[in-house]
């Protein structure tokens, strides 16, 4: 299946009609730029999940605004409580609209210390449009002993422990959405287990506890001045475990790209929206920075 036939065509989609009597602006189509199959739209994502086909995306990978106040361009991430959810529901059925039967649905999402509760009513106000068919807790520090391994971020507080880690919830419309585990699987502690247990190789699932730190940055500007970056790990690992060949990957909150990279290191075709223009520059300068280096590595 041709990219092309996946998305809407700006020009000849539907605009609705603005009369002398109505005081709203016209729609806008959002800017779509492509790059290798890979396509990023700038615009409000639910409107641009509104055009495209429904049931054309295999697997959604994202990180949306997590409504603590962190500075982001243009977005301001810090809304009533009751309007944050009913937007991100309204989100959340634009990505059910267009997600196969069996896609996947990867929400990384976490509260903090003094709104703990935030990503639990989220999930609750989900519950009609998905089965969570799995709860992955993203571990970016760990101490083990007297040793500490991963990104700590210190807070300064006398009542709350440090956040060392986020969720990842798997979500799908039925739950019974096969996946390839042992694509993110481990090798065995104990080899005998191997043979033991008749095992074909030596792997093991990973379960739901992933550690994927971040590489270590000194200011901003290593995040390209995005306050809510997660590791490319973290998405190339959930698109293997979907497992699907040559998957159309979304990511609805693009920021700076990192799904597409992953997506497209993955084999994957990655779609990104985004509603800051300055990240969707960003997010296009790094994808063809990768494209770049690894037809090098290839020679």
């Amino acid at each position: 299946m041709q990219l092309a036939s996946l998305h809407m065509d700006d020009d000849s989609a539907p605009r609705p009609r603005v009369t002398t009597r109505s005081k709203a602006p016209p729609i806008v189509p959002p800017r779509r730029q492509t790059i290798a199959g890979h396509v990023m739209y700038h615009g409000d994502c639910v409107r641009v999940m509104s055009r495209m086909p429904r049931e054309s995306v295999d697997v959604v990978v994202t990180s949306p605004p997590y409504n603590i106040g962190l500075q982001y361009g243009t977005y301001k991430d810090r809304r009533a409580e009751e309007e944050y959810l009913d937007w991100m529901v309204a989100v959340a059925t634009g990505i059910k609209r267009v997600m196969r039967p069996d896609a996947s649905f990867f929400l990384n999402i976490t509260g903090s210390s003094v709104m703990p509760w935030l990503p639990f009513e989220l999930l609750v106000r989900l519950r009609p449009l998905f089965r969570l068919q799995n709860h992955i807790t993203w571990i970016k520090s760990i101490s083990i002993g007297d040793d500490s391994v991963g990104h700590f971020k210190p807070i300064r507080s006398d009542r709350f422990l440090h956040r060392n880690h986020e969720h990842i919830f798997h979500l799908t419309g039925t739950g019974n959405v096969p996946l390839k585990r042992l694509s993110v699987g481990v090798p065995f502690k104990d080899k005998t287990n191997i043979s033991r247990r008749n095992h074909a190789q030596d792997l093991r699932c990973r379960g739901d506890s992933w550690f994927i730190p971040y590489e270590t940055v000194h200011d901003r500007s290593q995040k390209f001045h995005h306050p809510g970056t997660f590791p490319v790990m973290l998405p190339r690992m959930c698109i293997r475990l979907h497992g699907v060949h040559a998957p159309v990957v979304l990511d609805p909150f693009m920021g700076t790209g990192t799904t597409l990279l992953a997506a497209d290191a993955e084999g994957g075709r990655g779609l990104g929206i985004d509603l800051d223009p300055r990240y969707v520059a960003i997010a296009r300068q790094r994808l063809q920075g990768a494209r770049k280096a690894a037809r090098a590595a290839a020679g």
